[in-house]
């Protein structure tokens, strides 16, 4: 069963899936902003399109990642992004 959630006032929209052989993931877009997300387990992000800025829990300088690159978030944290062009992803949700 798809679950379709949107945060930030439409700014960012996602769908949610469960697959037997991948897990639970969401898949969305973001538009231009900077958004602030939390975390109920740990994260795998992938970038699929676009470009995120990334600072991540424990860290003090804000990352790059460009269509194709992955990472990950702790659970239990949050994290913060920085979006300059509507950008995709695909966010597996990973086992505590």
């Amino acid at each position: 069963m798809l679950n379709v959630s949107e945060y930030f006032d439409g700014k960012v929209k996602s769908i949610g899936f469960d697959s037997a052989s991948t897990g639970r993931a969401s898949v969305g877009v973001m538009a231009e902003g900077e958004y602030t997300f939390g975390t109920g387990q740990p994260e795998e992000m992938t970038v699929v399109s676009g470009s995120l800025k990334v600072l991540l829990p424990g860290e003090t300088e804000w990352k790059w990642y460009e269509a194709g690159a992955v990472f990950n978030v702790p659970g239990h944290s949050e994290f913060h992004l920085q979006v300059g062009e509507p950008s995709s992803y695909l966010c597996r949700y990973l086992k505590d």
